[in-house]
């Protein structure tokens, strides 16, 4: 079935009106034009609707039952077509996904979910741990908010620069290596715990300590910059963390940071998300107070949405 659902505007004002006339100059149409679309509605309702009595037009009993009803339709979906009113925060009832790098929802989600509970209590954060999945999830509305250290180029794909950072090494208090500034001999002829979701036993690291003619014993790898900082902090392992892990996993734990002494360029942190929600207002304050968070805990580098 084809439906025009113009028809139920004309329809409301015919049975608002009571009149052709009344309901045309009403939609702000020509008479004859609205008589056409009232041969239209008795078509498709298979009742007259409006039948003529005298000088005026009196409804069906038809029309008279529905009257109410389509007039409450045509409400709602002016109500649904209208531009989105600013967001009231304090009855906001709405469940944001965040996906993000371990390091930095331990870094920023506690000063997030203080910020939202403030001004949104009806606001509930699910922090997903980063996937080797498709990577769709974004699209397909399944992730409000990720991370990304790579600038992203999926297609739809809207992103900010939040800040930088920077690889330190972490290692226990009383390592024999603690004691001072690590060279490169030092750094590559320890035993190291990697940090990869795959298991991997190599970075960029390694690529640049090749560079120099090193190689580093790497013993372990585990999923988390947590995890491998619980090895670091029982064993004489390193682990080469963002500086963003080291200030917010390190303190009173035991262990330490030094900087690393192989020369890397900075790690850029972009915030993320999918167009779809450029014009969601809701979205867009909590892009905000994600931004803030994410600014605090690294290097401010602020770039422009993309």
């Amino acid at each position: 079935m084809q439906l025009d659902l113009n028809l139920l505007t004309a329809l409301d004002a015919l049975l608002e009106e009571g009149s052709v006339a009344g309901a045309a100059a009403r939609l702000q149409v020509t008479s004859p034009a609205m008589s056409r679309t009232l041969g239209r509605i008795r078509r498709a309702t298979g009742d007259e609707i409006l039948v003529r009595t005298g000088r005026e037009m009196t409804p069906t009993p038809r029309a008279v039952a529905l009257r109410g009803e389509v007039h409450r339709l045509v409400e709602e979906a002016r109500a649904l077509l209208a531009p989105e009113q600013e967001v009231d925060l304090t009855t906001l009832d709405r469940t944001f996904t965040l996906r993000w790098h371990d390091v930095l929802t331990t870094a920023c989600a506690p000063a997030l979910h203080a910020a939202v509970r403030s001004r949104a209590p009806g606001v509930r954060l699910r922090f997903l741990a980063e996937s080797s999945a498709d990577g769709q999830e974004q699209r397909r509305g399944e992730v409000d908010l990720e991370t990304a250290s790579d600038q992203p180029v999926a297609p739809g794909t809207r992103y900010q620069q939040v800040g930088t950072d920077q690889l330190v090494v972490a290692l226990r208090d009383g390592h024999p290596l603690g004691d001072g500034q690590l060279t490169v001999d030092q750094y590559a002829a320890a035993e190291h715990v990697t940090v990869s979701r795959r298991g991997r036993l190599h970075d960029p690291v390694d690529e640049a300590l090749a560079l120099l003619g090193q190689h580093r014993r790497v013993v372990a790898a585990v999923p988390t910059a947590a995890a491998a900082i619980q090895l670091a902090l029982h064993s004489d392992l390193l682990v080469t963390v963002p500086a963003l892990a080291s200030r917010a996993l390190l303190g009173g734990s035991g262990l330490r940071a030094l900087p690393l002494p192989v020369v890397m360029p900075a790690v850029p942190l972009y915030l993320t998300w999918h167009q779809r929600y450029d014009s969601d207002r809701a979205h867009a304050w909590l892009r905000g107070q994600a931004r803030l968070v994410l600014r605090a805990a690294a290097q401010p580098d602020p770039g422009g949405a993309l």
